[in-house]
């Protein structure tokens, strides 16, 4: 099973805080792990042209919107650019689906810093890492739902609605999950 482009939304009772109501878009899956951002939680108190400045970034928009979230509890201090495909830069952006990529480099930055980035993106501190088995086995533990990772929910949807909405695309009404799972 190759979960690379898709979504995993946090089931009710996960146990990690960290991804409570959490919606990651796996960027990478194979047999060796994979990798994931969280899409829905903003790192507090960090504004895109504020680390624009740290980095010593030239930008020329001083409100830029480009959304920095918490994206998972692995590398903190490393930032990963999930964005549309449309952008092609220097750097090597790894492909996530037919209309989204993930950049760590630093041209993307600049290009965002310009206004000739990629017409969607958001900025993620961190990523969710899974050891060999250890995602398949959450799922199967009852952790995970897996969904299709629309690009209208990644980048235009409020995160404070992604996780309901994530559901909602699946068919599932989030007040009719449960906690526990059961075995036949």
């Amino acid at each position: 099973m190759d979960l690379t482009g898709k979504l995993l939304i946090a089931m009710p009772g996960m146990g990690d805080a960290r991804f409570e109501h959490g919606v990651v878009v796996i960027c990478a899956h194979s047999e060796d792990g994979a990798m994931g951002l969280i899409i829905n939680k903003p790192a507090p108190g960090v504004a895109f042209s504020g680390l624009l400045d740290q980095l010593g970034i030239s930008h020329t928009d001083p409100d830029i919107l480009v959304p920095v979230l918490f994206g998972g509890p692995v590398e903190t201090g490393r930032g990963f650019v999930l964005h549309s495909s449309d952008w092609h830069g220097a750097g090597d952006a790894i492909r996530v689906g037919p209309q989204m990529a993930m950049t760590a480099t630093r041209d993307v930055l600049e290009d965002l810093g310009r206004g000739d980035g990629p017409e969607r993106a958001l900025l993620a501190l961190g990523y969710a890492g899974w050891g060999p088995g250890q995602l398949e086995a959450e799922i199967l533990a009852n952790g995970w739902l897996t969904g299709e990772a629309d690009p209208a929910l990644v980048f235009s949807v409020p995160n404070a609605r992604k996780w309901a909405e994530a559901l909602h695309a699946m068919g599932v009404d989030p007040l009719s999950l449960s906690a526990s799972s059961g075995r036949a």
